[in-house]
């Protein structure tokens, strides 16, 4: 049997599709588009921009002991206090976040059946995330708030 060719130029089994694209249907076969693959691809690119301008700081302000260690201690002492504590806190979130979704990624684009399973696995990203940050935090600003 041969389809048809409708006057728009489309045959009747691809009708259906364009049907569905034209609703707002999500394309099959994807692993992003507003689910999990999405929300860790967003994670992983904000979790990196962080760390990245976390180690430029690091740098500079290290940097300072070489040109004049009294400015080098100035700003050291101005790293104690809450705000940068939470901070500290953030960071260390986003560095385990962004080191565990990097398995997952690699997982993904390597092993063969990482794409079937993508969805499990960032739930386990997020379930380690948990597990390794409520103790450091408990401890962590214990010591920011408690001195």
């Amino acid at each position: 049997m041969a389809t048809t060719t409708h006057s728009t130029g489309t045959s009747g089994s691809s009708d259906s599709r364009a049907v569905g694209r034209l609703r707002g249907a999500v394309p099959q076969g994807t692993l992003y588009r507003g689910r999990e693959g999405m929300w860790s691809w967003v994670a992983h690119r904000i979790t990196g921009l962080l760390i990245f301008v976390f180690l430029l700081v690091h740098v500079l302000d290290t940097s300072l002991v070489r040109v004049s260690p009294e400015a080098y201690n100035a700003v050291i002492e101005t790293y104690k206090n809450p705000v940068v504590g939470l901070g500290e806190a953030g960071l260390v979130g986003a560095v385990l976040f962004h080191a565990f979704n990097g398995i997952r990624v690699m997982l993904v684009d390597f092993w063969s059946q990482g794409p079937r399973f993508h969805r499990q696995m960032f739930w386990a990203v997020g379930a380690i995330w948990v597990v390794l940050m409520v103790p450091f935090l408990v401890r962590h600003l214990a010591n920011v708030f408690g001195g």
